[in-house]
């Protein structure tokens, strides 16, 4: 009898390779569920980089290799808190009692504001002086600028105060000792800055300046905008340092030489 050929096998892949193929699919579709299932802590991944950090002394944390809670605390980001915050708080809290003592019905009320620079305190010219007037007597409102002048104390020394007075667009009138806006509303800003003065605040830390109508809040056609024009405000700000404050050369050192 004449030997049969074994038949050629095909050409494809071995069995076991395509059950291995399959396995692996599985365990990869096993694991992504687990992960979508999963609950990402931030605080844990912290810890666990303070852990890799203090065993490989490959992270920030020097050649400690014990893991303690202390060398996780120091590996855990900490965010920094600005040291005016405390104080900036309490001058909002000034804010509320100030508004609860001052009687209802008497205009607008203190408020405090941020702006670009640091924070504003507005100051309703109706609490502090009477009409075309420049004198403080209001009680309430002496023991408020106490309370700001002690809190002042608490700021930074790099945060200065700008007092800075503005009225409506009626002028003073013939009976006051003021001749126009301009003279009222700069008498009105130097009045609240020599009380936080007396009250112990930096002269170095603190200025004045009047702006007359010429920055009003609300519009000047109706006697609730006048009202809330005539103010004085209270200006926080960083100082800036010398390095900051030589950055922009003057006008004179950008002229063209002749």
């Amino acid at each position: 009898m004449a030997k049969q050929k074994c038949p050629e096998c095909e050409t494809c892949l071995p069995g076991w390779l395509a059950a291995f193929g399959d396995l692996m699919s599985l365990l990869l579709c096993f694991f992504v569920l687990l992960l979508s299932m999963s609950s990402m802590d931030a605080k844990k991944i912290s810890e666990a980089i303070g852990s890799l950090s203090g065993a490989m002394s490959v992270l920030e944390g020097g050649i400690k290799t014990e893991v303690s809670k202390r060398r996780i605390q120091e590996s855990t980001p900490v965010e920094n808190k600005d040291e005016s915050t405390e104080a900036v708080n309490k001058i909002s809290q000034a804010v509320i009692d100030a508004n609860e003592m001052i009687e209802s019905g008497k205009g607008p009320a203190i408020s405090l504001e941020e702006a670009e620079e640091g924070f504003v305190i507005q100051l309703p010219a109706s609490l502090l002086f009477k009409s075309a007037s420049a004198t403080i007597e209001n009680e309430d409102a002496l023991l408020f600028l106490k309370r700001v002048a002690l809190i002042i104390e608490e700021l930074p020394n790099s945060l200065e105060v700008s007092v800075k007075g503005h009225t409506d667009n009626e002028g003073p009138g013939a009976k006051s000792i003021y001749k126009d806006n301009w003279e009222l509303s700069s008498a009105r800003a130097i009045s609240v800055l020599q009380e936080l003065l007396l009250d112990g605040v930096d002269p170095t830390r603190i200025s004045a300046a009047g702006y007359a109508e010429y920055t009003p809040l609300a519009t000047n056609a109706t006697k609730a905008g006048r009202e809330k024009n005539r103010r004085v405000e209270l200006h926080f700000y960083g100082r800036k340092s010398e390095k900051e404050a030589t950055v922009h050369s003057s006008i004179l050192d950008k002229a063209p030489a002749k």
